[in-house]
């Protein structure tokens, strides 16, 4: 995979400051078809998905409305497929030091999946996962020449087109919280109780609410990382998942706060969820 990930990178937003360790700051969707996934989301979530970049081996920048970039698509070759790879959407991590990061996740149980590389003029990169399976990217950014200072917005607790919230299911709650404190810095305050399921606990980074950890349903058959997109209207999401080809797993269901939230899945396969409000 690593041949590949060299370009395809290439064009992710850039935040190096120290105080950012631990931020989500960039997330990607794998596929194995990404024209499908282009009329998908950008139907679902009102993205516009752009086209395959030939300098960086097809990798497609996923562009908000407002003209700034919520993410990437990157297309799973043959190769990548015969290796393991799936569709599935994974989060990037910010770390000041990918490689000693790595070296700390190792200690404390995760495992390095794709070892720490150079991307020229973006950053190093690494995938891991923590000690229960749960995968996700570490990178330590270099920051752009005009923008020294600049930080990522592609994750946002209340704005649409963006990654809204962060949910860990896990087969170990209690371990996964204390490992993601260890190693990015993360704190844990108040609860939800789902009663047979446990509780639902949040999961803050320099005082702001950025998701969850939670018991994985035995259904579920690996730990994982589920990403929330904020959409305008959960009903009219829901039903450009049915007209587009996805599956709703679970919901809308209302949240606190008046909001809803939905499970699903697209066309070729990865998981997702969505945020927003009932406006019809």
């Amino acid at each position: 995979m690593t041949d590949v990930r060299d370009e395809a990178v290439g064009t992710a937003p850039a935040n190096d400051r120290g105080t950012d360790r631990g931020s989500f700051i960039w997330y990607e969707l794998m596929t194995t078809d990404a024209e499908g996934a282009k009329a998908f989301y950008d139907e679902v979530v009102g993205w516009n998905i752009g086209e395959a970049s030939p300098d960086f081996n097809g990798y497609r920048m996923i562009g908000r409305s407002d003209g700034k970039a919520a993410g990437g698509v990157l297309p799973l070759t043959s190769e990548m497929q015969q290796h393991g790879a799936r569709p599935t959407w994974l989060g990037y991590i910010h770390v000041t030091d990918v490689d000693r990061a790595v070296g700390s996740i190792e200690q404390a149980g995760g495992k390095s999946m794709m070892p720490a590389f150079d991307i020229p003029n973006v950053g190093r990169i690494a995938m891991v996962t923590d000690p229960q399976g749960a995968a996700f990217y570490l990178m330590k950014p270099i920051p752009p020449a005009d923008d020294p200072h600049g930080q990522s917005d592609v994750f946002s607790v209340d704005q649409p087109q963006r990654v809204r919230w962060n949910e860990l299911a896990t087969a170990d709650p209690g371990a996964a919280i204390e490992f993601y404190k260890e190693q990015f810095g993360w704190a844990q305050e108040g609860d939800m109780d789902m009663g047979s399921m446990g509780k639902y606990s949040f999961l803050q980074h320099e005082g702001k609410g950025i998701g969850a950890v939670m018991r994985k349903p035995d259904q579920m058959p690996v730990s994982m990382w589920t990403y929330y997109i904020g959409v305008d209207d959960i009903d009219r999401a829901a039903n450009a998942i049915r007209d587009g080809g996805g599956q709703i797993l679970n919901g809308p269901m209302e949240i606190p706060g008046g909001e809803y939230a939905l499970n699903g899945m697209d066309p070729q396969g990865a998981p997702f969820g969505l945020v927003g409000p009932r406006c019809s």
